[in-house]
C-alpha cells in the first residue's frame, strides 16, 4: 500500500485547500522543495504534486517549485504531477526535468483524444484524475458536475492504457471524514488497472481499511490535510501499512 504525501502548490507555496476552494487555503509551508524532502526522509515512496494555479488556469503555473522539487527528490523517488495539463509538449517537458507520471484530469473529460495521444506517445506515465461527487465525475478544478459516471470512463480510459486512476470523492477532500471505501473499492473492482484512493483520508483505521482492500486493486491513498494537520502521522502510518501488507 503506497501513502502518497501530497504536496499542493498555489502561488509557489504549499498549501491545502477546503473541497477545492481556492478561497479557503491554509499554507504549510513557503518551501515546497523542503516539504518533499521532509515526506521523503519520513519513507514516503512516491509524492503527489498537484499545480492548483495552473488547474484553474488550464496551464502550468508552479512549474518553477515543480522543478526545485524534481532536482531536489526526482532521482530518489517517483513524483506525480497533476494540474493545467493540456497538451503533449507541457508532459514531455516535465518527463524530461524527471516526473515520473503525469495525471490528467478536466483535460481527459473533455478532449479523450488528447489522452489517447498522451497514452500513445508516452506509455506507462499516464495517469487518469477522476473527481466525483455521488457518482459523477467532476472537472474545471470540481467547480462543473458532469453527467458522466465515474466507473464508464474509467473503463474508457483504461481501454486507452493509462497507468491508473486517482479517484477524489470531493464531497470529503480536506474534510478529514474518511476514505469513501465502498465508491472505492465498486471502481477497483471494475477495473483491471490499479486505483489510487483520495478524499478524506484522516487516521489509522483509514490505512487499515484501505490495507484490507489491496487485493481489490487499490494500490495507494493520497495523504493531504490528515499529515499536514497531525491527525495522522505519516511514518507510523506507512509502516502500518507495510506491517500489514507486506
Amino acid at each position: 500500500m503506497l501513502l502518497i504525501p501530497a504536496i499542493d502548490l498555489k502561488d509557489g507555496h504549499c498549501v491545502r485547500l477546503k473541497q477545492g476552494d481556492m478561497d479557503q487555503s491554509t499554507i504549510f509551508s513557503e518551501d515546497p522543495a523542503a516539504m518533499a524532502r521532509n515526506w521523503v526522509s519520513k519513507g514516503a515512496r512516491r509524492l503527489h504534486l498537484v499545480d492548483l494555479n495552473g488547474a484553474f488556469a488550464g496551464r502550468p503555473r508552479n512549474e518553477a517549485a515543480i522543478k526545485r522539487i524534481l532536482a531536489e527528490v526526482g532521482s530518489e523517488i517517483d513524483v506525480q504531477l497533476g494540474g493545467g495539463i493540456r497538451d503533449l509538449d507541457t508532459i514531455e517537458r516535465y518527463l524530461d526535468a524527471g516526473l515520473r507520471y503525469v495525471i490528467i484530469g478536466t483535460a481527459a473529460v473533455k478532449n479523450p483524444g488528447f489522452l489517447q495521444d498522451a497514452c500513445t506517445a508516452f506509455g506507462g506515465h499516464i495517469i487518469v484524475g477522476l473527481d466525483a461527487k455521488d457518482g459523477k465525475v467532476a472537472t474545471d478544478g470540481w467547480s462543473k458536475l458532469t453527467g458522466h459516471e465515474v466507473v464508464d470512463l474509467a473503463k474508457k480510459f483504461q481501454d486507452y492504457g493509462v497507468e491508473s486512476i486517482i479517484y477524489t470523492d470531493i464531497g470529503r477532500d480536506g474534510m478529514l471524514s474518511g476514505i469513501n471505501m465502498e465508491a472505492t473499492v465498486k471502481l477497483a473492482q471494475a477495473l483491471t488497472i490499479p486505483v489510487i484512493a483520495s478524499g478524506g483520508l484522516s487516521n489509522m483505521a483509514d490505512i487499515e481499511a484501505l490495507c484490507a482492500v489491496e487485493d481489490e486493486g487499490v494500490q495507494g491513498v493520497i495523504c493531504g490535510r490528515s499529515i499536514y494537520s497531525g491527525d495522522l502521522d505519516f511514518e507510523a502510518a506507512q509502516e502500518r501499512a507495510d506491517e500489514l501488507n507486506g
